[in-house]
Formats: C-alpha cells, structure tokens, sequence
C-alpha cells in the first residue's frame, strides 16, 4: 500500500538521522522566529535613527505589552503544535484536527479580551511601565496602530507553529520570510517617503503581519494539508483545552514573567538613570532577543522530532536530538556574547546616533551579558519538557530565570549599585537558574534511564 507524503513525513522522523532533522526543522523554524523578532528590530532602527532617543525609549515601553501578547500567541501555539505533534506520532490524526479547531477558537477568544483591556487603559499601563512625560506620546502613539497587527499577529504565529509541527517546516518559513520582506520594504517608506512618524512604522507591521496570517490561515482552510479546520472541531471539549493550555502554560507564563520583569526593569532604570537608561535597555532587548529567537528556532525544530518520538517510544533518538539542539544552541549565545563585548559600539550605533545613549547602552550591554553563553542550553533545557507534555517542570524552570531569582536581585542589587546593580540582576539569575536546570535534567535522565533501560530505542 503507497504511502501518502504526510505518512512519509511522519515516518522519516522515527527513521532518518537526528541530525539530518533537527537540521531541516530548525532552519525554517529558526527563520520564522527571527523575522518575528526583525519585525521589532526594523521597526526600532528606523524609529531611532528617523525620529531620536526619545522615541526609542517610548518604543522600550512597548515591550511589556508586546510581551504580554506573544504569552497568548505561545499559550495556544506552542500548546497545540506540541501536543498535535504527540498525538501525531501515536496516528491519532483525529484527534490532531480537534486539536487544531479548538485551539484557532482559543485564541480568538483570548486575543479579543486583551486587545480591548490594552485599548481601554492604554495611558495607565504605560505610565505603570516607567513611562514619563517625554516618552508616553511616543509609545501610546505606536500602540494604538499596532493593536490591530497584535491580532494577526498571535494568528500567525500560533498557527505556523502548528504548521511546522505538522510537517510543513519550509512552508512555515516563506510565511514568515514574506511578512518580513514587506515589514522592511514599507517601513523606512511610511517613516521617512510619508513622513508619517511612529505610526507608520506601527502601520507597516500592521500590513506585514496581516499578509503573513491569510497565507497561514488558507494552509489550513485549503483541502492539501494534511490536518485543515474541519466542522466539528470547533466545538470547545474540556480535556483539550486543558491539554494545550497545560503544555503552553511554560511559554506563555515566560512571557507573561517577562512582560512583568521589563516593567519593573523600567521602573528601576528610570529611578536610576532616567529616559535613557530606559532607551539602553530597548536596544540591549533587541540585540539579546535576536540571539535567544535563535534557541527558540532551534526548540521549535527539536519539539516536532522530540514529540513524535516521544510519542512513538524511541528514547534514544529524542535524548540525541535534544543534546545536539543544546550544543548549538549553546555555539548560538557565545557568538552573542562575543557580540555584546568586542561590537558593542557597532550594535548600539545601529539604533542611535545620540552620544550618550550609546554610552549608557554599551555599558547595559557588557554587563548584563557576561555569562550569556550559558543560557542557551538552559532555555533548551525548558523546552524539551515543555516538549514532552511536562508542563510542571517547564513551568518551575521558566519560572526561576525570570521570576523566583531575577525579581529578588531587582530589588536589591540596585539599592548597593545603582543602574549597574540593574544590569547586573540579569547575569546573576541566569547563573543560579542554569545550576537549578541541570539539577532537574539529571535527575529526569536517571528516572527515564531505570523506566526504559537500554531497550527503550
């Protein structure tokens, strides 16, 4: 009997060399995640070198907001394409397409809820976030057009997670590549041909992401993928909901950790450096986010062959494919690091031209960044028990970076150093959170080691 294309996918990820996989999910996934994160980073050169420093500290007062929205897009994403991909590898296709109808139901759901109360309190969340009288306009500006694009946003995203999961990697990357070229082509047109200011740089990504999530969207509307909305699948059942929200519970409290983490980081900066600590930290954000997209892309590469041979009970081949996903990753952050010491002129300046914020954000950069090589494998770490349906234990982990030691060190260390005790919160968790994760991994290895032995292949 003839294999179909999608049975063929699903059995070269129990058969081909691991290597050979995590290689061809990876690179799509990788430059899916990048171009979500470029969109930010165009948006923030543009702004910087178009209108000034304060505008690029209005623009760092995005981030918690920004952040908060990402959570919901990797609540039902990450959440759904993890567990399609379990169920995937046990042949259950039924069940991966009431997976997929509950999730889209999901996310309108929750993207509806948080799009209103942003609008609604908009001038208060900022002035919560660190915004002052010189950086509110800016950021309340940029948030009111970007609303919109929030939506198609969390739509694309969630959804080409699933499409990768589900064997359509390179599909998922032209996606994101095809948003990415219009974000680049309209937004230095909208800021500096039109001369429409913040809002045309809101505006652009707004048009990007839109063009991105229908071509989304019509893979799973249209009858050649494998998994497509089916009616039935809408309908809410109660053990889904909890079985994606439970995986994409980890992700989504990260980013709900991080949004709260840049909020007090604001809130410290500018009672210890003013405006344009604040604008440092914006470009430290940009360039530390571009290196960590790359671990996410090497996670959402390493889920889909972790997951489905999870599912299917090869061991052996999940354990090789998340070592070799930490080593990478690993090679991935010591080239960041690299970067944020010898270059940090080079990387600042490609933001701003004020003399002063290149200062302070050197100075930011080189702190803050000291054992960054470490955090690649940590975050992998978190991602293959998110990987293989542990939601507490990726939940504990994602919780200790960003909140149980990094919240502490905000609070005190500045009280000693000022804006460097800031900086240097940072460096510090990432250290006591790398030990806590290798305490856990090993742990988890000998448990799996005494349940499967050396049959379990």
């Amino acid at each position: 009997m003839m294999q179909t294309a999608e049975e063929t996918t699903y059995r070269r990820l129990e058969t081909e060399p691991v290597g050979r996989l995590l290689w061809e999910y990876s690179v799509p996934a990788i430059v899916g995640v990048m171009v979500m994160s470029l969109y930010n980073v165009v948006d923030r050169i543009f702004i910087g070198q178009g209108i000034g420093a304060d505008a690029i500290s209005g623009l760092a007062l995005t981030f918690p907001v920004m952040s908060l929205s990402a959570a919901i897009g990797m609540l039902i994403g990450v959440g759904a394409s993890s567990r399609i991909s379990i169920v995937l590898g046990q042949k259950n296709y039924g069940q991966a397409e009431k997976i997929l109808g509950n999730s889209l139901v999901l996310l309108l759901s929750f993207c509806l809820v948080y799009l209103s109360v942003f609008a609604l309190f908009m001038d208060e969340i900022l002035r919560a976030f660190g915004g002052s009288e010189r950086t509110i306009p800016y950021a309340r500006e940029f948030m009111y057009y970007i609303l919109p694009g929030m939506l198609c946003m969390n739509l694309c995203y969630s959804f080409n997670n699933v499409m990768r999961a589900s064997g359509y990697p390179k599909k998922a990357m032209l996606t994101m590549l095809l948003g990415a070229g219009l974000n680049l082509v309209l937004a230095p047109f909208f800021l500096f041909v039109l001369k429409m200011g913040i809002r045309g740089a809101a505006i652009a990504t707004d048009i990007a992401m839109f063009v991105s999530m229908l071509f989304v969207m019509r893979h799973f509307i249209g009858r050649r993928s494998r998994l497509h909305f089916r009616r039935g699948t809408f309908r809410l059942e109660w053990k889904i909901i909890v079985s994606i929200v439970s995986i994409g519970l980890s992700p989504f409290l990260i980013n709900v950790a991080a949004s709260a983490i840049n909020a007090l980081l604001n809130m410290e900066l500018q009672h210890y450096g003013g405006d344009d600590a604040i604008g440092a930290f914006g470009i430290f954000n940009s360039y530390a986010n571009l290196v960590v997209m790359l671990i996410v892309g090497l996670c959402q590469g390493m889920q889909p062959i972790v997951g489905y041979n999870f599912g299917a009970g090869h061991y052996r081949r999940m354990k090789r494919a998340f070592l070799l996903t930490a080593f990478v990753a690993t090679v991935c952050t010591t080239i960041g690091w690299i970067g944020s010491t010898f270059l940090s002129y080079y990387i600042v300046r490609a933001f701003t031209y004020d003399a002063h914020l290149i200062s302070v954000a050197r100075h930011g950069l080189k702190i803050a960044m000291i054992v960054f090589p470490i955090v690649g494998a940590q975050i992998v770490s978190t991602n293959l028990f998110q990987s293989l349906g542990m939601a507490s234990k990726s939940i504990f982990l994602s919780l200790t970076r960003q909140v149980l030691f990094l919240i502490p060190l905000l609070v005190v260390l500045p009280r000693y150093w000022g804006l460097d005790g800031v900086w240097m919160a940072m460096p510090i968790s990432d250290v006591i959170a790398t030990v806590v994760t290798l305490a856990l991994l090993f742990r988890q290895n000998r448990l799996f080691n005494r349940q499967f032995g050396t049959s379990f292949q």
